[in-house]
């Protein structure tokens, strides 16, 4: 059910956030700790998403082979650094496509986007979502998997709404049509990350130069916080705020 993280805090190489850590986002991929049954390993493709500085936005690079295997990670990633990472190692739902284009992060202007989880039911749970989308927006969705749709729902929202609401929108919304989906989304503009956590692990560390949300603490450091299910997290250096989801699942009231 893929692993992610991200980073924001003084410029660090691009392959330090996803290698460093006595259970990195690397470790991650082969030896995560708390899946909660949704697979045992990461091995089907990686990808990072930086941003440049000078007005550039979000950059990537993804790879449909386990991220152990690219030398890129040891070599050109070492030769990059950022303020901002986004980073995600796939563990493909069965019947999803194992490609480079269904890789997290997905990239778009300031915006980088992973989901780990899965939609239940997919895709027939959710068809009457995607009829909400313009059929070219369906057209040019990165891949035909659950999480690029989660991408093209939540980008479509971005348009009107803060980046926290646009996730808990989206989440709603999927939950509502797919009670049983797994849904901790992560989405960041290189300034700012947000997330929520549904079904699934999520952890965040924050102080007044760092903040790291990850799916799981990618070392023994004091100060990681774990996010209880059904809530979003807003975060920056020195700004963390863990909000509940109101009606995440059908019939009930968040708690």
């Amino acid at each position: 059910m893929c692993r992610h993280l991200a980073y924001l805090g003084p410029p660090r190489a691009v392959s330090a956030v996803l290698t460093d850590g006595s259970h990195s986002l690397y470790r991650q991929s082969w030896a995560p700790d708390d899946m909660r049954g949704g697979g045992t390993i990461n091995a089907d493709g990686f990808g990072v998403a930086w941003w440049p500085g000078n007005g550039v936005g979000a950059v990537g690079y993804r790879n449909a082979a386990p991220i152990w295997s690219d030398p890129a990670v040891g070599g050109v990633l070492a030769q990059v650094s950022s303020s901002g990472v986004v980073g995600a190692v796939r563990s493909a739902t069965d019947g999803m496509p194992i490609t480079t284009e269904a890789c997290a992060p997905f990239t778009h202007g300031p915006w980088a986007f992973s989901h780990n989880g899965r939609i239940d039911d997919w895709p027939d749970s959710v068809a009457a979502l995607a009829e909400w989308l313009p059929a070219v927006e369906l057209l040019r969705m990165p891949a035909l998997t659950d999480s690029a749709l989660l991408w093209t729902l939540v980008h479509r929202r971005l348009a009107a709404s803060s980046p926290g609401d646009a996730l808990r929108q989206v989440v709603g919304s999927v939950l509502e049509a797919a009670p049983g989906s797994r849904l901790n989304l992560l989405l960041s503009d290189g300034a700012g990350i947000w997330a929520t956590a549904v079904d699934h692990a999520l952890s965040v560390r924050v102080d007044d130069r760092h903040v790291i949300v990850a799916s799981e603490p990618v070392d023994d450091e004091d100060g990681w916080v774990e996010v209880p299910d059904l809530h979003s997290v807003e975060a920056w250096p020195g700004h963390l705020q863990i909000t509940e989801i109101p009606g995440s699942r059908p019939g009930e009231d968040g708690t």
